[in-house]
């Protein structure tokens, strides 16, 4: 407990507190309140970025639903036409011609029952895992590794499937999964901070028209909320939604 008399820090003064000086500076060139259009956004997020590194960026969705309720649950899949500038690593489950496929199309590891047990061993060295419909009895059985992961196969996410030539050039050339969380937002890593602009507004009209054109029957009112984009460790920008929308169709 403080001393008598000890004046407790204001709201913005503990803002300040909890971030370094580099994040605050950055945030001075951003009005919070303003909702920016998409290629000003990008400008502004390569500017505010307070890393070192080449730093992701992140797309923040909030959207009027409940996801509490089954018919209102929104998730999905889209391929980014600059992809998200990560190296993805995949591994599919498959065997026979189906695993000659998946290699040629480029995935990293390929294996059946052999690439179950190092995985229950402990190896988890991907970011996607693939797998044919014939093989899921086999990966029933890490179920609760790759579950707590979000790394399960899934026909909803389209990494089930037969066709394995389109899947990994898609996971590999910058196909992302969505998924609107208990809080019911969506986040999705939209590019680097070393994309030009225009490069990282493509990205993000492609992810805003998905989710969009994944609007669930249930949702009333108003669905997409706002949008809010920002670098690794960055402050958050709002972004103009029905500009990004109409950048999706131009």
């Amino acid at each position: 407990m403080g001393e008598v008399g000890q004046r407790r820090p204001t709201g913005r003064e503990s803002h300040e507190m909890a971030h370094g000086k580099k994040y605050l500076e950055a945030a001075k060139l951003i009005d919070r309140e303003q909702a920016y259009p998409p290629l000003q956004a990008a400008d502004l997020v390569k500017q505010t970025t307070t890393v070192a590194f080449d730093a992701s960026v992140e797309a923040h969705i909030r959207l009027g639903v409940d996801p509490r309720h089954a018919d209102q649950m929104v998730r999905g899949t889209v391929v980014l036409p600059h992809g998200t500038g990560k190296v993805v690593r995949v591994v599919v489950f498959a065997q026979g011609e189906k695993a000659q496929e998946a290699l040629r199309a480029g995935a990293d590891e390929v294996g059946g029952e052999d690439l179950v047990k190092r995985i229950e061993a402990g190896w988890l060295e991907f970011d996607v895992a693939l797998a044919t419909p014939d093989s899921m009895g086999l990966v029933g059985k890490l179920g609760k590794i790759l579950g707590r992961r979000g790394l399960m196969p899934n026909p909803k996410a389209g990494t089930i499937t037969f066709d394995l030539e389109r899947a990994v050039k898609e996971v590999k050339g910058g196909r992302v999964e969505f998924k609107v969380d208990k809080a019911a937002i969506i986040h999705v890593a939209v590019g680097k901070a070393s994309f030009e602009p225009a490069q990282l507004v493509d990205n993000l009209a492609a992810l805003v028209d998905a989710v969009n054109r994944a609007k669930p029957a249930g949702a009333k009112g108003q669905y997409l909320r706002n949008l809010t984009i920002a670098s690794t460790m960055g402050p958050g920008i709002r972004v103009d939604v029905p500009a990004v929308l109409a950048a999706a169709v131009a």
